[in-house]
């Protein structure tokens, strides 16, 4: 049974039950499910080192290991948790266009954290990046909801998969897959 829209602020189209959310973003795969990672996986593995962007400035090894900053946030310590200011500031004025529906642009700046200045060996960002998929689908969904961001505080899981999916979809089309 679906809820029913509460029509009493049509702008805003709250609904009755408060629980209700959606579990997957429209539009991009589900990486706590098996076919999503498994759709991913294969853009992935349709990838070489002579890929070529469609647009932008990086390599298909710099592309993964800048994906791969997104799951370095989450699994490991290597990189700071922006100050106070910064994070009010992510959070109100970032998070929505990082977590919410609307398709990245193309030519976006980048986050200092995410741009990749050394050499990267391809085939060892590729492994990186498929094992970090392994990851998340094994914690599985119950394991992000309400798991906290360096960036932007607390996220559902619906958010997490579409920071995850969205960023990883956004540069593997750069990249013609």
């Amino acid at each position: 049974m679906q809820p029913t829209p509460d029509v009493v602020n049509p702008e805003r189209m709250r609904y009755r039950w408060r629980n209700v959310q959606p579990t997957v973003m429209s539009g991009y795969p589900d990486l706590f499910d098996s076919h999503g990672i498994e759709a991913m996986q294969r853009r992935i593995s349709a990838l070489t080192p002579d890929t070529q962007p469609l647009w932008g400035k990086m390599s298909v090894s710099e592309m993964l290991a800048h994906v791969n900053v997104a799951y370095e946030m989450v699994y490991t310590d290597k990189h700071p948790r922006p100050n106070p200011i910064m994070r009010w500031v992510l959070k109100k004025i970032v998070k929505q266009r990082v977590v919410g529906p609307a398709p990245y642009p193309r030519n976006t700046p980048t986050a200092p954290a995410f741009r990749i200045t050394d050499t990267r060996d391809f085939e060892t960002e590729r492994e990186r990046l498929l094992a970090y998929l392994q990851r998340v689908a094994a914690e599985g969904r119950a394991k992000f909801e309400g798991r906290a961001s360096l960036s932007f505080g607390p996220l559902t899981a619906t958010e997490w998969n579409g920071l995850f999916s969205k960023h990883l979809d956004h540069h593997l089309q750069q990249f013609g897959v």
